[in-house]
């Protein structure tokens, strides 16, 4: 009993004095690449991404995108389960984009997605990288990007199975 009182007080007094900046830089794509996300909508698709993020308590820096994926640059708190906001993002954004018509037939998200951490001095950089997704994507494809975003991180992973639903592996 003394010991746990000890350790819950001890907590506590961490818990006061931790201070944190976390920020990612998420990706993620429309199922098997469709070029979907058209412009006549994807400024209001991508105003509620940020609604869903601002009532998951997250700070959005910016959400911009192409027709066939989209980038996130936000400031996490430190109890964020990343997944579960990804999750809620692309739930929420696939009902809102289904409900509404936006798409002839059913839109999907890819499943998955990639985060990167950023460190404050490469705000700018991010920032400015995703605001100019129309620009960057007359040079580089989707995929090009991807890969050069894992291969830059050192993320290990398979060319051939970077893009593909696991039900679709064989």
């Amino acid at each position: 009993m003394f010991a746990e009182r000890s350790l819950t007080l001890s907590y506590a007094r961490i818990m006061a004095n931790t201070y944190s900046k976390i920020y990612f830089h998420l990706v993620f794509a429309v199922r098997n690449r469709q070029s979907l996300l058209k412009e006549s909508f994807r400024e209001k698709l991508f105003q509620y991404m940020s609604g869903v993020i601002t009532n998951q308590k997250q700070k959005l820096l910016i959400v911009n995108g192409h027709v066939d994926h989209v980038h996130i640059f936000i400031g996490c708190k430190t109890n964020v389960r990343l997944d579960e906001l990804v999750k809620e993002v692309k739930e929420h954004s696939t009902k809102y984009i289904n409900s509404n018509r936006l798409v002839a037939g059913k839109f999907q998200w890819q499943e998955g997605y990639a985060a990167f951490s950023v460190s404050r001095w490469d705000h700018d950089k991010i920032f400015n990288y995703i605001r100019n997704q129309e620009e960057h994507h007359r040079k580089k494809t989707f995929r090009e990007e991807y890969v050069n975003m894992l291969k830059a991180h050192d993320v290990e992973f398979d060319e051939r199975y970077i893009f593909q639903d696991p039900c679709e592996v064989e």
